[in-house]
């Protein structure tokens, strides 16, 4: 399918899916799960997609993938540990696992709707031809 002239709700259906998963950073493995839980009309004035819900918030870049996403929680938890320190520093700024940050998300979703969203064509301006005389 040409991915340009194509809903994603139609490659799904094309498959016979409900869901899809997204690797992101193959060398680190983080892996997303999409599920369409339902589809119903547009509304208008809303941007399409929407992001409905997220669950648990996502670390920073280069923590080492699952594993190392795993062992952060861990030293986090605990601050007796030495590691806590240099890893609550390293993050830079509170950091609550449960916290998705759903309505930042669901803003950056919108701002790329927007982006994405097919603008009604306008038809280009045309400048009058001025006529010129001759003395």
């Amino acid at each position: 399918m040409d991915a340009s002239k194509s809903r994603l709700i139609d490659a799904l259906e094309d498959m016979g899916v409900k869901s899809l998963k997204y690797l992101y950073h193959s060398g680190d493995g983080w892996e997303h799960t999409v599920k369409i839980e339902r589809i119903a009309d547009a509304l208008p004035g809303f941007s399409y997609p929407v992001l409905l819900d997220a669950k648990g918030r996502c670390s920073r870049e280069d923590v080492g993938g699952p594993p190392g996403y795993g062992e952060l929680l861990d030293v986090l938890a605990n601050p007796k540990l030495k590691r806590h320190a240099g890893m609550t520093k390293w993050l830079g700024a509170p950091f609550d696992p449960r916290d998705a940050g759903t309505q930042n998300l669901a803003a950056a979703v919108d701002a790329l709707a927007r982006k994405w969203s097919r603008k009604p064509k306008v038809a280009p301006r045309i400048k009058p031809k001025l006529k010129t005389e001759r003395l």
